[in-house]
């Protein structure tokens, strides 16, 4: 850590955090989740444990570590698959103290009656939040594509009661914006041996039995028909919202592709994804950020291509729980402002993610990584990723450009969509084919 780091951090230690507490307070008062103030908060908030659940692409044992050790309490991180996550969320809710989800999950959460609604004014970083989440624009104004599940349709309710999500900005929201990217398909460029510019070059015959799709229906199926689209195969009212009919049709595709030898293999997590790309067993396929760092740091030759359809977007976001009462409620909002402040932003961009609050991530990071990651700049020195390992040699450019070039060119967002549980009995109809 610099010096400017230490500095920056000195305004989240725990001195920080007990001068701080009323006005956290304020905020649990607020909500009408308690009344009153605990006279041994100052005393107490050393024994106070925040339960925070997630996957792994954003659970990572060294971002709770700096914030146990810069708040003054304990940060359990706790990491789990998709389908064990949401499954401990709606039924076990109250194991849960912050839920690390995609934002188009919280309509379930408002059903379910389980989070908390934060006031705007009580979180200290709206205003210098990127405008995607705040209003569903790109810093010059320009709307933001809508299809699927966009975060300007999740980020607010209607009002302290949540009783229903506001299309338009309100005071209260759903949950905190934490980190977002846009995907799109992964190559090894040393394999495939030519420029690859469209999302159709996944079901290109060329690549049969070298191709590979994530193993997710909300997720698979968006790569799946952007690559349809594309390709002229099929053409969509909303790629993110399909009618029964679209997934009947775009299943039916992916089973004569899949029986047609297509695809090499279905990959559900991230260390498979990795092992089949750096293996040279698939040289196109669904591919995460933080992926396609790791086969960097191998030596191995790996691109994430920008592609001329767009990509695919998709936001994360924290969610207090409605549990949270008294202490454990004021240092879990007390959590969810440090969580922006820069440490973790600047760890997660130095796996190719991008922190809600940019400029709190340039904080913490070197001039050279903000150019790299943010700018799109050739890098002036070597490219470590978050956990020291050689990424990419300096001169070299990040994958798709600056910040806006990716962000400003999102075709469709992550989504739950209408038909999800239709569409999840046929995908998986697809896999088993």
């Amino acid at each position: 850590m610099t010096q400017r780091d230490r500095t920056s951090a000195a305004g989240l230690t725990r001195r920080r955090l007990l001068k701080g507490g009323a006005a956290a307070a304020g905020l649990a008062a607020g909500s009408g989740a308690m009344t009153g103030f605990p006279t041994i908060w100052a005393q107490n908030i050393k024994d106070v444990v925040i339960t925070h659940v997630g996957q792994s692409f954003s659970v990572i044992p060294q971002i709770a570590a700096q914030a146990s050790k810069d708040l003054g309490f304990k940060i359990d991180m706790q990491t789990v698959d998709l389908n064990t996550q949401m499954n401990r969320l709606f039924t076990q809710p109250d194991s849960i103290d912050i839920a690390d989800v995609s934002i188009n999950v919280v309509p379930d959460i408002m059903k379910k009656k389980i989070g908390l609604p934060i006031p705007v004014s009580k979180y200290k970083w709206w205003d210098t939040s990127m405008p995607l989440f705040t209003k569903g624009e790109y810093p010059d104004g320009r709307k933001a594509s809508v299809e699927g599940g966009a975060p300007i349709k999740f980020q607010y309710y209607a009002d302290k009661d949540a009783s229903k999500l506001s299309p338009t900005p309100t005071d209260y929201l759903t949950s905190i914006p934490s980190l977002t990217n846009a995907d799109t398909l992964g190559i090894r460029p040393d394999l495939v041996g030519r420029k690859i510019e469209s999302w159709a070059e996944l079901f290109n015959p060329q690549f049969k039995g070298k191709a590979a799709l994530v193993d997710a229906p909300d997720i698979g199926i968006l790569d799946a028909v952007m690559a349809l689209e594309a390709s002229g195969a099929m053409k969509y009212g909303d790629k993110g919202n399909l009618t029964k009919p679209e997934i009947d049709q775009t299943i039916k595709i992916l089973i004569d592709l899949k029986k047609g030898g297509q695809f090499r293999s279905f990959w559900q997590n991230f260390d498979q994804s990795v092992s089949l790309m750096a293996s040279g067993e698939v040289v196109i396929q669904s591919m995460w950020s933080p992926a396609v760092t790791a086969i960097r740091t191998r030596g191995i030759a790996c691109t994430y291509v920008a592609l001329k359809e767009g990509y695919r977007g998709w936001g994360v976001s924290l969610v207090p729980l409605k549990h949270l009462t008294g202490l454990k409620l004021d240092a879990a909002l007390d959590y969810l402002n440090w969580y922006n402040s820069g440490w973790q932003g600047a760890f997660i961009a130095r796996q190719g993610y991008y922190s809600s609050v940019p400029e709190n991530a340039r904080k913490f990071l070197e001039p050279y990584e903000w150019d790299y990651w943010y700018e799109g700049k050739p890098a002036e020195k070597d490219i470590h990723d978050p956990f020291g390992a050689l990424m990419e040699k300096a001169g070299n450019v990040r994958d798709g450009g600056a910040l806006w070039q990716r962000m400003g060119n999102v075709a469709v967002w992550n989504c739950l969509m209408d038909e999800q549980r239709y569409l999840t009995r046929h995908w998986n109809e697809f896999i088993a084919a």
